[in-house]
């Protein structure tokens, strides 16, 4: 008991008594300059310290939480009613003083108190309050401990501390940046502009007609977001036609297809159609240089961004619907071949309802994904307005009004949550009742009826002529970055990646001279530092989902999935109207870029996790108990090299969306910490497509390797497996 207690009681003198207990402002939570001033100066003194020299009386009920659990290192706890007290104790002490911490954090804002009447009780503050510092996360994760101890002690989680402990870790941090950062968007959408709550400020910015009304915001992304689901889903079906169902000799290459946008930052698709058909790209060059076709802008709009989304997203649906398409039995097309159905209606009847679930759910990806798209209208868009560029411009534009960009954040989570519920509901009840089950324990040894003619001539008809411009956009991508002035002047040239990537070297030293080295590096170190912290908090959830029960796990799993639910732009807003301003100051630091890969992508960590312990059996778990293993052992023993394919996954996907992610971290980067993808939205939103375009190959081309060393460091599962004897 003493032995459990101490250290973390010891970690919380620590914060109350040493560290200073808010954070200093300057350069970020990790800066050091509060030394100069240490201890002697309110802002940068320990809890202890204010409330002893400075006379701040409201830190004594801390102080008085923190001397409680002292009893309990002189007193013996092996009996059990003693240690049903000590863990009741344990609860109402670390209860106590979590509640109180953010008591004190919510109950002073950066001008001073947010109540008159704590003002008149403990005197008034000065301006320009700080945040909640490193003594005050010293003391807030001792109480976490304590309390997590006390529930354990008291039979929680079968009594396992340490999965108590974990339990208690994750939901506190999805609590912190998820729950948090988007009830505080939600509010901020009642705030008028005195900042008071009104509910007639929210109504006046919902009853916008240009919100609402025909041409309006709304139906444009509704009209934006079923066009190019409804194209992208028709393409990937096609593409999943021609893969799986011909023996068309391109087939590889098409499968190349699906995986590049994986690598691809979203909007540089949009980037390469600017390029193409602009006032000064390639094809409107051609036209009037054959026909003597005036150059137009039709490319800047609807069509342009219908367009790019959908060369985007198709690869998406072809993913979805590819394993669906692998997955049918060829038994059950042979038998409707026996029964004399024509190819056609077998393909109707058998082979189109089969792949009916996996439809449905490749138009809803493809959905959300259309309307979470930030960087393609902001590109294309032209005077077309839809949410995403919307609550962006609300933000950062000339008029800039955040209660309208909190108002139009929230309708665009409220459209999608709504939309992918509604769609889910009509799935469910149009294939209620049917059974999709194709691959059993037997084994198939069927052939797959070949498609009808018709079908095959449909298929290759949409899908070919789209390959082949899909091929053309990679080349621009590739290949514009090596062109003087892009439309202008076509001289072949290197300086656009000189100007990006240049090194000088002087008197025997490198210098990184190039204008991208610097958001290069730091979506590097974010990226690395992100991905592994996204996929042990994930596989860390995944586990507790999957191994352990207690109260409130749905509850958490759905906490958990809030954040991967609504859109990027909508998660940036939260976050900086969060972290902004005490009593948690992140904003324009690289912890809170790091927090935001890492609590918006766990989601897929979570679930690749999960996928991978519904495989392995808990027996194991239990005979690992058996010999008096623990948890942590356990997992790190049996459990984490049995789900290695999961720990890849999750840190690939993690390391991918840290690169090449635009629509979150756009409101979240600053000079210091600039990310790759805002840097080269910025230079094609200033006519350098050169520079753009030569960035983002770059950062596509390193990318495979960057995913190739990931595989090979953490390295494959191997199961013994008996081998089948060799012949002769």
């Amino acid at each position: 008991m003493r032995r459990a207690i101490s250290p973390w009681l010891a970690l919380a003198w620590f914060g109350f008594a040493v560290l200073p207990w808010n954070a200093i402002g300057g350069s970020g939570f990790f800066a050091f300059q509060w030394l100069g001033q240490y201890p002697s100066a309110a802002a940068s003194a320990p809890a202890l310290v204010q409330l002893l020299w400075h006379g701040r009386l409201w830190f004594l009920p801390l102080l008085l939480v923190l001397l409680a659990p002292l009893v309990f290192l002189w007193r013996p706890a092996t009996h059990p009613d003693s240690r049903r007290r000590t863990a009741r104790a344990l609860i109402a002490i670390g209860a106590a003083g979590l509640a109180y911490i953010a008591a004190i954090a919510l109950a002073i804002d950066i001008e001073g108190w947010r109540w008159r009447e704590l003002a008149t009780a403990f005197g008034e503050l000065p301006r320009r309050q700080q945040g909640l510092g490193y003594g005050a996360l010293f003391v807030a994760a001792a109480m976490l401990v304590l309390l997590c101890h006390g529930l354990a002690l008291k039979g929680w989680v079968r009594g396992d501390a340490f999965v108590a402990g974990a339990i208690g870790a994750s939901v506190a941090l999805v609590g912190l940046f998820t729950l948090y950062p988007l009830s505080r968007l939600f509010l901020h959408a009642f705030l008028d502009s005195a900042g008071n709550l009104s509910l007639t400020a929210l109504l006046a910015r919902l009853a916008s007609s240009k919100v609402w009304g025909y041409d309006g915001i709304v139906w444009n992304t509704m009209q934006l977001g079923l066009m190019t689901a409804s194209a992208a889903t028709l393409l990937g079906f096609c593409f999943v036609l021609i893969v799986t169902r011909t023996q068309f000799r391109a087939r590889r290459l098409l499968s190349i297809l699906s995986i590049l946008p994986m690598i691809t930052p979203p909007f540089v698709i949009g980037l390469a159609l600017i390029l193409l058909f602009g006032r000064s790209g390639a094809m409107n060059a051609l036209l009037e240089w054959s026909f003597g076709l005036r150059p137009t802008r039709w490319i800047y709009g609807l069509p342009g961004v219908w367009l790019a989304q959908t060369l985007a997203l198709t690869p998406v649906a072809y993913l979805v619907l590819v394993g669906i398409a692998e997955g049918i039995s060829p038994a059950l097309e042979e038998a409707a071949q026996t029964l004399r159905a024509s190819p056609m209606r077998t393909f109707g009847t058998i082979t189109l309802p089969l792949m009916a679930p996996g439809i449905a759910n490749a138009f809803l990806i493809v959905f959300i994904e259309s309307l979470a798209d930030f960087g393609n209208p902001l590109l294309l868009g032209g005077n077309l307005e839809v949410l995403s560029t919307a609550i962006y411009f609300a933000v950062v534009g000339v008029q800039q009004d955040p209660g309208r960009a909190s108002v139009l954040a929230v309708v665009l989570a409220v459209i999608l949550l709504a939309f992918s519920l509604a769609l889910f509901l009509i799935q469910r009840r149009l294939l209620a009742g049917r059974s999709y089950v194709t691959v059993g324990g037997k084994g198939d040894g069927g052939l797959r009826t070949p498609l009808p003619r018709s079908v095959v001539a449909v298929t290759a008809g949409l899908a070919l002529p789209w390959a082949a411009l899909a091929v053309v956009i990679y080349l621009m991508i590739f290949t514009g970055g090596f062109f003087e002035k892009w439309g202008l002047n076509h001289a072949l040239t290197l300086r656009h990646y000189v100007t990006a990537f240049g090194i000088a070297v002087e008197n025997g030293r490198l210098f990184w001279t190039g204008g991208a080295w610097s958001s290069f590096s730091t979506t590097l170190m974010i990226a690395l530092t992100a991905a592994p912290l996204t996929a042990a908090f994930g596989l860390t959830v995944a586990y507790l989902l999957d191994r352990q029960r207690f109260a409130g796990k749905r509850a958490f799993e759905f906490m958990a999935m809030l954040n991967f639910a609504v859109p990027g732009t909508v998660v940036g807003i939260a976050y900086i109207l969060a972290f902004n301003a005490p009593p948690i100051e992140l904003a324009y630091t690289g912890l809170i870029l790091v927090a935001c890969f890492v609590f918006r992508d766990m989601t897929t960590s979570m679930r690749a996790g999960l996928a991978a312990l519904s495989q392995i059996d808990p027996s194991l778990d239990e005979a690992s108990a058996t010999l008096r293993a623990g948890t942590f052992v356990t997992v790190r023993r049996v459990i984490l090299p049995l789900i290695r394919p999961a720990v890849v996954a999750a840190l690939v996907v993690s390391f991918i969306s840290a690169m090449t992610s635009i629509s979150a971290v756009i409101f979240l980067t600053s000079p210091r910490f600039d990310m790759a993808t805002v840097n080269i939205v910025g230079r094609a939103e200033v006519g350098e497509y050169g520079y753009a375009t030569a960035y983002a190959s770059v950062l596509i081309v390193l990318m495979v390797p960057a995913v190739v060393l990931i595989r090979v460091l953490v390295g494959t599962r191997v199961l013994s497996r008996r081998q089948a004897p060799a012949g002769g």
